[in-house]
């Protein structure tokens, strides 16, 4: 009798376990993402792998070489950072993997039309907001990369054309659940064009205008067909970079110690960027549209490095000469007589014009989690989750 009891709890045990397993209420599934894909775009700062050292920008001409990648990739990958760049952590916090760059992508692959593919990487390092063009024809197209924002929006229309939805969302049902579910993110762009035309005949009022025309036509495209869902970078605190402190007069400093004409040039660039952003979003009001303010996280960052581990603020981690920048012109890091701090964490800057893992890090973090972007990327994200219980 004691036996047969125990039996019978045992099979009623069983049973429950076995009717807890299948009930819907509680079925374990993984949670609806937010996004399925992000099309990023952009210049070395965002650019995954779609230059190498003989593509990239003069001056940086080892980025397929170790020490880049070491932090946590352990190999190079062709990011010009000793790890991941911002986008990366963006990829990661939205649970996707990192983007693929566009020249390593088969358009044709059928995972790019499904939730397997979490979007294609169109940035470029060395890219400029400017038509290539316009550098040569002013004598400045020195090793320059040839490809612009034009050329990534180029690409961009024949990956759309690849999954038949060239024209847009309004092209298809599928093509509509395709960018509906898609976040469109633009990283910094304009840096080169100013670095570009720096110290030149052309002056910077004209560069300004040229690049943000060009951004803006850029944004519009996007806006009018394809993006729902979009994040625009402004350029960051550029005057803070080694390459720009060794250049500069000493005389030439803001309260932050970087370069005041420099960070006031990226200031005025972003100020503009924001009023067209801002008149976007009243053009756009069932699209989504942040601001990522680059600028003032970077800066930030800079009024209290300490607090994030950062023990140089403006030495360069990886280069050569030693000295209070350890950065000299064609010798950077990679090169022969080049070498590499042992704890990149503690440094910001990486080798003289890019960041290193740890502030690409703090840069994502801020703009994810510290409301430096404009609106919050929780309201982004909190519009999305509105729009899936709708659909």
């Amino acid at each position: 009798m004691i036996f047969s009891s125990h039996k019978h709890v045992v099979l009623l045990m069983t049973c429950m376990i076995i009717t807890l397993q299948i009930s819907p209420s509680t079925a374990t599934s993984s949670p609806r993402l937010p996004f399925t894909k992000i099309f990023a775009f952009g210049d070395s700062y965002t650019d995954t792998g779609n230059t190498g050292s003989a593509t990239g920008p003069s001056g940086f001409n080892y980025v397929s070489s170790p020490p880049y990648g070491k932090t946590f990739f352990h190999h190079p990958t062709n990011r010009y950072t000793d790890g991941r760049l911002v986008i990366d952590f963006v990829t990661s916090y939205l649970s996707l993997h990192f983007l693929p760059p566009y020249r390593h992508v088969n358009l044709s692959a059928a995972d790019l039309d499904t939730p397997a593919g979490s979007g294609v990487n169109f940035a470029v390092a060395g890219s400029t907001a400017i038509e290539y063009d316009f550098f040569k024809k002013n004598n400045l197209s020195f090793d320059v990369t040839p490809d612009s924002l034009g050329t990534q929006l180029k690409w961009f229309h024949e990956y759309a054309e690849e999954q038949g939805c060239e024209g847009g969302w309004a092209q298809s049902t599928k093509c509509m659940r395709l960018f509906d579910n898609s976040l469109f993110w633009v990283g910094e762009i304009g840096a080169n064009d100013y670095a570009y035309s720096a110290g030149s005949s052309v002056p910077s009022s004209v560069v300004q205008s040229l690049a943000i025309n060009r951004i803006t036509s850029f944004l519009e495209e996007l806006l009018q067909k394809y993006a729902k869902y979009i994040v625009v970078q402004g350029l960051p605190a550029t005057g803070c970079l080694t390459l720009t402190m060794t250049l500069a007069s000493t005389d030439d400093r803001d309260n932050l110690g970087c370069v005041k004409s420099a960070n006031q040039l990226s200031q005025s660039h972003n100020t503009i960027l924001q009023a067209k952003i801002q008149a976007y979003r009243k053009q756009y009001p069932h699209t989504v549209i942040l601001y990522a303010d680059y600028w003032n996280s970077y800066a930030s960052i800079m009024k209290n490095p300490g607090e994030h581990g950062f023990r140089e603020p403006f030495k360069a981690c990886c280069g050569s000469g030693g000295g209070k920048y350890n950065f000299v012109i064609f010798e950077a890091c990679g090169s022969p007589s080049a070498t590499a701090c042992s704890d990149p964490s503690q440094y910001i800057n990486w080798d003289g014009v890019h960041l290193t893992e740890g502030m690409n890090r703090v840069v994502a973090d801020y703009l994810l989690h510290r409301n430096y972007t404009h609106p919050s990327f929780d309201y982004l994200l909190m519009r999305r989750k509105n729009h899936q219980h709708r659909i």
